[in-house]
Protein backbone atom coordinates (compact mmCIF):
# COMPACT_ATOMS: atom_id res chain seq x y z
CA UNK A 1 0.00 0.00 0.00
CA UNK A 2 1.35 3.42 -0.90
CA UNK A 3 -0.44 5.14 1.97
CA UNK A 4 -2.05 3.91 5.18
CA UNK A 5 -5.72 2.99 4.78
CA UNK A 6 -8.40 4.54 6.89
CA UNK A 7 -9.24 2.30 9.82
CA UNK A 8 -12.70 1.46 11.09
CA UNK A 9 -12.59 0.58 14.78
CA UNK A 10 -15.45 -1.83 15.43
CA UNK A 11 -15.75 -0.97 19.11
CA UNK A 12 -17.36 1.65 21.29
CA UNK A 13 -14.68 1.29 23.97
CA UNK A 14 -13.15 4.67 24.90
CA UNK A 15 -9.97 2.88 25.98
CA UNK A 16 -9.52 1.27 22.56
CA UNK A 17 -10.05 4.66 20.90
CA UNK A 18 -7.45 6.23 23.17
CA UNK A 19 -4.92 3.49 22.48
CA UNK A 20 -5.50 3.40 18.73
CA UNK A 21 -4.81 7.14 18.59
CA UNK A 22 -1.20 6.35 19.60
CA UNK A 23 -0.64 4.85 16.12
CA UNK A 24 -1.33 8.26 14.49
CA UNK A 25 -3.60 6.51 11.99
CA UNK A 26 -6.84 8.10 10.88
CA UNK A 27 -9.83 6.09 12.02
CA UNK A 28 -13.54 6.23 12.60
CA UNK A 29 -15.64 4.25 15.04
CA UNK A 30 -18.56 1.91 14.55
CA UNK A 31 -20.27 -0.48 16.95
CA UNK A 32 -20.44 -4.15 16.02
CA UNK A 33 -23.48 -6.11 17.14
CA UNK A 34 -22.64 -9.79 17.67
CA UNK A 35 -23.81 -12.62 19.88
CA UNK A 36 -21.09 -12.95 22.54
CA UNK A 37 -22.28 -16.28 23.93
CA UNK A 38 -19.50 -18.78 24.49
CA UNK A 39 -19.79 -22.05 22.58
CA UNK A 40 -19.80 -25.32 24.57
CA UNK A 41 -16.25 -26.35 25.40
CA UNK A 42 -14.76 -23.31 23.64
CA UNK A 43 -11.31 -22.34 24.88
CA UNK A 44 -10.66 -18.69 25.86
CA UNK A 45 -8.24 -18.03 22.99
CA UNK A 46 -10.66 -19.48 20.44
CA UNK A 47 -13.51 -17.50 21.99
CA UNK A 48 -11.89 -14.07 21.75
CA UNK A 49 -10.57 -14.70 18.24
CA UNK A 50 -13.98 -15.87 17.03
CA UNK A 51 -15.70 -12.81 18.47
CA UNK A 52 -13.07 -10.44 17.06
CA UNK A 53 -13.60 -11.94 13.60
CA UNK A 54 -17.38 -11.79 13.98
CA UNK A 55 -17.19 -8.12 14.93
CA UNK A 56 -15.00 -7.35 11.92
CA UNK A 57 -17.29 -9.15 9.46
CA UNK A 58 -20.42 -7.61 10.96
CA UNK A 59 -18.99 -4.13 10.28
CA UNK A 60 -17.94 -4.84 6.69
CA UNK A 61 -21.27 -3.80 5.20
CA UNK A 62 -20.82 -0.27 6.55
CA UNK A 63 -17.27 0.17 5.25
CA UNK A 64 -15.88 1.27 1.90
CA UNK A 65 -13.38 -0.66 -0.19
CA UNK A 66 -10.44 1.51 0.87
CA UNK A 67 -11.05 0.94 4.59
CA UNK A 68 -9.56 -1.57 6.98
CA UNK A 69 -11.70 -2.86 9.84
CA UNK A 70 -10.13 -3.44 13.25
CA UNK A 71 -12.00 -5.48 15.82
CA UNK A 72 -10.94 -6.86 19.18
CA UNK A 73 -12.35 -8.90 22.02
CA UNK A 74 -10.98 -9.26 25.54
CA UNK A 75 -11.85 -11.67 28.31
CA UNK A 76 -10.50 -12.30 31.80
CA UNK A 77 -9.71 -15.94 32.52
CA UNK A 78 -9.61 -17.05 36.16
CA UNK A 79 -9.15 -20.79 36.32
CA UNK A 80 -12.06 -22.27 34.37
CA UNK A 81 -14.14 -19.10 34.59
CA UNK A 82 -14.36 -16.43 31.89
CA UNK A 83 -15.21 -13.08 33.44
CA UNK A 84 -16.98 -10.53 31.29
CA UNK A 85 -18.39 -7.17 32.35
CA UNK A 86 -20.30 -7.26 35.63
CA UNK A 87 -24.01 -6.49 35.40
CA UNK A 88 -24.27 -4.87 38.82
CA UNK A 89 -22.19 -3.72 41.79
CA UNK A 90 -22.63 -6.99 43.68
CA UNK A 91 -21.24 -8.99 40.74
CA UNK A 92 -18.31 -6.56 40.42
CA UNK A 93 -17.45 -7.03 44.10
CA UNK A 94 -17.67 -10.81 43.67
CA UNK A 95 -15.30 -10.76 40.69
CA UNK A 96 -12.76 -8.52 42.40
CA UNK A 97 -12.82 -10.70 45.51
CA UNK A 98 -12.23 -13.82 43.39
CA UNK A 99 -9.28 -12.22 41.56
CA UNK A 100 -7.60 -10.78 44.65
CA UNK A 101 -4.11 -11.90 45.63
CA UNK A 102 -3.30 -14.24 42.73
CA UNK A 103 -2.61 -14.22 39.00
CA UNK A 104 -5.11 -14.70 36.21
CA UNK A 105 -4.91 -14.34 32.42
CA UNK A 106 -6.29 -11.75 30.05
CA UNK A 107 -6.86 -12.91 26.47
CA UNK A 108 -7.29 -10.35 23.70
CA UNK A 109 -8.02 -11.40 20.13
CA UNK A 110 -7.45 -9.03 17.21
CA UNK A 111 -8.96 -9.17 13.73
CA UNK A 112 -8.07 -6.93 10.79
CA UNK A 113 -10.33 -7.21 7.75
CA UNK A 114 -9.27 -5.57 4.48
CA UNK A 115 -12.60 -4.68 2.92
CA UNK A 116 -11.38 -4.52 -0.68
CA UNK A 117 -10.32 -8.15 -0.97
CA UNK A 118 -11.79 -9.57 2.28
CA UNK A 119 -8.31 -10.54 3.50
CA UNK A 120 -8.38 -11.29 7.23
CA UNK A 121 -5.42 -11.19 9.63
CA UNK A 122 -5.74 -12.24 13.27
CA UNK A 123 -3.50 -12.14 16.31
CA UNK A 124 -3.75 -13.16 19.94
CA UNK A 125 -2.23 -11.79 23.13
CA UNK A 126 -2.39 -13.70 26.41
CA UNK A 127 -1.11 -11.78 29.43
CA UNK A 128 -0.53 -13.06 32.95
CA UNK A 129 -1.89 -10.50 35.39
CA UNK A 130 -0.84 -10.61 39.08
CA UNK A 131 -3.36 -8.91 41.37
CA UNK A 132 -2.36 -7.39 44.68
CA UNK A 133 -4.07 -8.28 47.96
CA UNK A 134 -6.37 -5.24 48.10
CA UNK A 135 -8.80 -4.98 51.01
CA UNK A 136 -12.57 -5.37 51.14
CA UNK A 137 -12.82 -1.66 51.84
CA UNK A 138 -10.81 -0.88 48.70
CA UNK A 139 -13.17 -3.08 46.69
CA UNK A 140 -16.25 -1.28 47.99
CA UNK A 141 -14.76 2.16 47.37
CA UNK A 142 -13.63 1.23 43.86
CA UNK A 143 -16.98 -0.31 42.89
CA UNK A 144 -18.71 2.85 44.18
CA UNK A 145 -16.90 4.85 41.49
CA UNK A 146 -18.78 2.94 38.77
CA UNK A 147 -15.53 2.19 36.93
CA UNK A 148 -15.80 -1.63 37.04
CA UNK A 149 -19.15 -1.90 35.29
CA UNK A 150 -17.86 -1.50 31.73
CA UNK A 151 -14.74 -3.63 32.13
CA UNK A 152 -14.14 -7.36 31.79
CA UNK A 153 -13.21 -8.77 35.18
CA UNK A 154 -14.57 -5.63 36.87
CA UNK A 155 -11.29 -3.72 36.94
CA UNK A 156 -9.28 -1.20 34.97
CA UNK A 157 -5.54 -1.79 35.20
CA UNK A 158 -5.00 1.92 34.59
CA UNK A 159 -7.23 3.20 37.41
CA UNK A 160 -5.02 5.70 39.30
CA UNK A 161 -6.45 5.16 42.78
CA UNK A 162 -7.33 1.47 42.89
CA UNK A 163 -4.23 0.19 41.02
CA UNK A 164 -5.24 -3.49 41.31
CA UNK A 165 -2.25 -5.00 39.49
CA UNK A 166 1.30 -5.33 40.77
CA UNK A 167 4.52 -6.40 39.03
CA UNK A 168 3.06 -6.88 35.56
CA UNK A 169 5.55 -8.45 33.18
CA UNK A 170 3.52 -8.47 29.98
CA UNK A 171 1.43 -6.36 27.63
CA UNK A 172 -0.27 -3.54 29.54
CA UNK A 173 -2.44 -2.42 26.64
CA UNK A 174 -3.79 -5.93 26.07
CA UNK A 175 -5.23 -5.80 29.58
CA UNK A 176 -6.83 -2.49 28.55
CA UNK A 177 -8.27 -4.17 25.44
CA UNK A 178 -5.92 -3.43 22.52
CA UNK A 179 -2.35 -4.84 22.41
CA UNK A 180 -0.60 -2.22 20.31
CA UNK A 181 2.55 -4.11 19.34
CA UNK A 182 0.44 -7.08 18.23
CA UNK A 183 -1.64 -4.63 16.21
CA UNK A 184 1.49 -3.11 14.68
CA UNK A 185 2.79 -6.46 13.44
CA UNK A 186 -0.67 -7.45 12.17
CA UNK A 187 -0.89 -4.23 10.15
CA UNK A 188 2.55 -4.95 8.73
CA UNK A 189 1.26 -8.32 7.45
CA UNK A 190 -1.27 -6.32 5.42
CA UNK A 191 1.40 -4.02 4.03
CA UNK A 192 0.76 -1.16 6.46
CA UNK A 193 4.03 0.04 7.98
CA UNK A 194 3.45 2.60 10.71
CA UNK A 195 5.49 5.78 10.82
CA UNK A 196 4.74 6.39 14.49
CA UNK A 197 6.87 4.78 17.19
CA UNK A 198 3.90 2.93 18.62
CA UNK A 199 5.83 1.08 21.33
CA UNK A 200 7.50 4.31 22.42
CA UNK A 201 4.23 6.25 22.36
CA UNK A 202 2.55 3.52 24.37
CA UNK A 203 5.20 3.37 27.09
CA UNK A 204 5.37 7.15 27.35
CA UNK A 205 1.59 7.49 27.60
CA UNK A 206 1.18 4.77 30.22
CA UNK A 207 4.39 5.30 32.16
CA UNK A 208 5.17 1.60 31.74
CA UNK A 209 8.49 0.14 30.67
CA UNK A 210 7.35 -2.79 28.56
CA UNK A 211 9.66 -5.83 28.75
CA UNK A 212 8.19 -7.64 25.74
CA UNK A 213 7.55 -5.03 23.03
CA UNK A 214 10.68 -5.86 21.04
CA UNK A 215 9.95 -9.58 21.17
CA UNK A 216 6.35 -9.04 20.00
CA UNK A 217 7.46 -6.85 17.10
CA UNK A 218 9.99 -9.54 16.18
CA UNK A 219 7.12 -11.99 15.84
CA UNK A 220 7.45 -14.02 19.03
CA UNK A 221 4.29 -15.37 20.66
CA UNK A 222 4.55 -13.60 23.99
CA UNK A 223 2.01 -11.48 25.82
Amino acid sequence: MTEPPRLVLASNSPRRRELLALTNLTFRVTHAQVDESRLPGEQPADYVLRLACAKAYSSAGEASDNELILAADTTVVDGEALLGKPREDAEARMMLTALRGHSHHVCTGLALLQVRDKRLVTDLCVTTVPMRAYSDDEIFRYVATGDPLDKAGAYGIQHPEFQPVENLNGCYTSVMGLPLCHLTRSLYRLGVELIADVAGNCQSKLGYSCPISRAVLDGLQVG
